[in-house]
């Protein structure tokens, strides 16, 4: 995972430096975000897992979150995965 990769993963279990716990699971982004690709790449490696936006009825972008191997690459020491999210 690169340190990009890391900031997204980080930015999606809401890990902002102050919280010692995730509590979301989640990143909407689109085909032509500057973030976009980034994302594919972390579902490529087995890091995150994709809903694609365009199969909803109504549209939309794609919405991403992490797997636990994804998730685990983001913490820092100290830090923990929200249970509900992350069931043992």
């Amino acid at each position: 995972m690169t340190e990009e990769h890391i900031e997204l993963a980080r930015h999606a279990l809401g890990l902002d430096g102050h919280r010692k716990q995730s509590y979301r699971n989640r990143f909407v982004t689109g085909p032509g975000g500057s973030d976009h690709p980034a994302w594919l790449a972390m579902v490529e490696a087995g890091d995150a897992k994709k809903r694609d936006g365009s199969t909803l009825p109504f549209g939309g972008d794609d919405m991403f979150w992490l797997t636990r191997q994804g998730a685990e690459k983001a913490l820092r020491k100290g830090e923990r995965l929200c249970p509900k999210d992350f069931p043992a």
